[in-house]
């Protein structure tokens, strides 16, 4: 008498049964002119899991499972099934174009599985962001430089409690908000990892942890900014922002793979620091009197230009809020929105979906403005658009990435702008960067060296109407306190140079 194994029958059994419903999918597929798609072999994209909740997703025994741009790959047991009909319809109204698939109930069952990877996660998410206020807040108000955030962090570093992660990622942005830190960047190498932040444009390192703490941080942040967490070999972008005395400060992410790990570099886009009035930025009296004059003209644009961190978007904001009054219909178009300013209209562009400066220039002109921002002119089609709006009534600022104002023009034909209009479109053209201020609380007074005071007499000698330098003049220069870091240095100010249009 031969003994039958029930389990091992029962699992052959359920095996010839998937095989069938695969072939027989498969002839479904290949009958109604739809692909096949074998689920089980596959990632399921999250993203493309929030398209249709779960309950919906069982309910029509089908599953979103990719998303590139606007199109989503949707699977399906049955093409015939009106709740599948109903979902696509669905999700054609939100902007998204599905591509339908034939899947099997296994395939299904796998998908399925990954919502209750998304609860987990949001959850998770959400619950962090809460705390992380809190913790932020309190970081934020118990430093105000470098050395007092160090010995926190490295106290959270070594300590054993549960949470140790999460408050790690909180004091760093914490204490990056408190001392005006405008980047912090965590780097992995062969044996640790270093964290520095970059205050008043020069990095400084802040302290080491060793790469076990790192994997859990570089999840942790991925966690909040809506990263993949499984990916590790590509470059990801993403942000989350954090409530902090009743104003959002947002956090830019961007990933980077290396020889030891992902370089993770956080951006802090503070309104605060860019809330600078226009007599504040550090122009000289002359050029304070000259964009003054133009940016209250009717149209033309006004171009800053510089290299990335030179200030030029805070430039902006300053005409913007300069001329806002109620008469004046102003809009903007970012990337991202860093400050936002009431009764004035702002867009912000994104490349997932598909909305360039360009497509918002375009449908800003639309809407009737007075004053149009544009974030940055990179591309020909936004510089040409940009041009005949100044041209055609509308006043308009913009940035460029050219190293000085006369290289303003040249850069615009470069991006196929005809050079017979750009004299007459353009305003002003101004080029800034960003120098260290001395430390008020520690700079000292020296008399001036013999080769400094030649040098800037023989600069004074060509500017009209400038002092002559006394022999006994003397110079202030740093020293460095803990109030600064040690660095001698703190907050910047803007030195500039423009080119102004005449009438010729």
């Amino acid at each position: 008498m031969m003994l039958i194994d029930d389990e091992k029958e029962e699992k052959e059994l359920a095996e010839i049964r998937q095989k069938e419903e695969e072939e027989l999918i498969r002839f479904l597929a290949e009958k109604h002119g739809l692909p096949y798609i074998d689920l089980t072999g596959i990632p399921i994209e999250s993203d493309a899991l929030r398209l249709i909740p779960e309950e919906e997703a069982r309910a029509a025994r089908m599953t979103p499972f990719a998303q590139t741009g606007k199109k989503v790959s949707v699977a399906a047991l049955s093409p015939h099934n009106e709740a599948v009909t109903t979902a696509i319809e669905k999700l054609r109204r939100t902007g998204v174009e599905p591509t339908l698939y034939l899947t099997s109930t296994k395939g299904l069952e796998k998908a399925w599985r990954h919502y209750e990877e998304l609860r987990s996660g949001a959850a998770t998410r959400a619950g962090a962001m809460e705390m992380q206020a809190g913790e932020v807040a309190e970081t934020a108000s118990r430093v105000k430089t470098l050395p007092e955030l160090i010995p926190l962090i490295q106290e959270v570093v070594a300590s054993r409690e549960a949470n140790r992660v999460s408050r790690l990622v909180s004091m760093l942005i914490g204490g990056a908000i408190a001392i005006d830190a405008s980047d912090i960047h965590i780097e992995p190498e062969e044996r640790d990892v270093r964290v520095r932040v970059r205050l008043d444009g020069i990095l400084e390192k802040a302290l080491t942890f060793d790469r076990a703490t790192y994997a859990l941080v570089n999840s942790r942040i991925k966690l909040l900014a809506g990263l993949k967490l499984n990916v590790r070999s590509e470059a990801q972008d993403g942000r989350f922002s954090v409530n902090l005395k009743e104003e959002d400060i947002e956090i830019r992410v961007s990933s980077l793979p290396g020889a030891y790990g992902e370089s993770v570099v956080l951006r802090v886009l503070n309104p605060r620091s860019i809330a600078v009035a226009l007599p504040e930025l550090g122009m000289q009296p002359i050029l304070l009197e000259a964009v003054l004059k133009e940016i209250s003209k009717p149209n033309g644009m006004l171009l800053t230009t510089g290299p990335t961190g030179s200030g030029k978007t805070t430039t902006l904001y300053a005409f913007v809020r300069k001329i806002h009054t109620p008469g004046v219909k102003i809009i903007t178009i970012e990337d991202p929105i860093e400050y936002h300013l009431q009764g004035i209209t702002q867009t912000q562009t994104g490349k997932e979906k598909g909305y360039t400066f360009a497509l918002g220039l375009r449908s800003a002109l639309r809407q009737d403005p007075d004053v149009i921002m544009v974030g940055e002119i990179r591309d020909e089609e936004t510089a040409e658009i940009a041009v005949n709006a100044a041209l055609t009534g509308h006043l308009v600022f913009s940035t460029l990435h050219t190293n000085n104002a006369a290289g303003t023009f040249p850069r615009l034909i470069d991006l196929g702008v005809n050079p017979k209009v750009i004299t007459s479109a353009i305003n002003l053209a101004m080029a800034q960067r960003l120098v260290r201020k001395l430390c008020p609380s520690c700079k000292i007074e020296k008399p001036l060296p013999e080769k400094d005071r030649v040098r800037m007499a023989k600069v004074l000698e060509r500017l009209e109407d400038a002092p002559r330098l006394q022999n006994d003049a003397r110079l202030w220069t740093a020293k460095g306190c803990e109030k600064c870091n040690n660095t001698g240095y703190k907050g910047r100010t803007g030195i500039y140079e423009a080119i102004l249009a005449d009438a010729a």
